[in-house]
């Protein structure tokens, strides 16, 4: 596959207990992205954040939270991240969870998979 110039960063904020037809929710977005030939997807794990109920959920050396902020960060071109987006709101709509989506315009400068 070969993706260069304009892109498409979609990226999704979600919680990292929100689970999707029994596996986290954030592995099925990945698994999804991935069957649909999606150029890449990276997860991060946030050490602190919060949402739209305001709670904080952080992770310290005390108290370990059992729901940390998880950031999906998706690229490829505009077409396919848009095809992808309806799959990925009705996987957030059966999960009950709260999520935001954005989405952005990037330039893609790189992308090869190596040796």
């Amino acid at each position: 596959m070969k993706l260069s110039g304009e892109g498409k960063l979609l990226r999704i904020f979600l919680g990292e207990a929100d689970r999707y037809d029994g596996q986290q929710l954030f592995e099925a977005i990945v698994h999804l992205a991935r069957s649909r030939g999606l150029a890449g997807a990276t997860v991060l794990r946030g050490v602190e954040g919060f949402g739209a109920h305001s709670r904080i959920h952080k992770s310290t050396i005390l108290q370990l939270s059992e729901d940390l902020p998880i950031l999906i960060e998706i690229v490829d071109t505009s077409d396919k991240i848009e095809a992808l987006i309806p799959e990925i709101d009705a996987m957030i709509e059966n999960a009950h969870c709260g999520a935001m989506m954005t989405m952005e315009k990037v330039d893609v400068r790189k992308y090869s998979a190596g040796k």
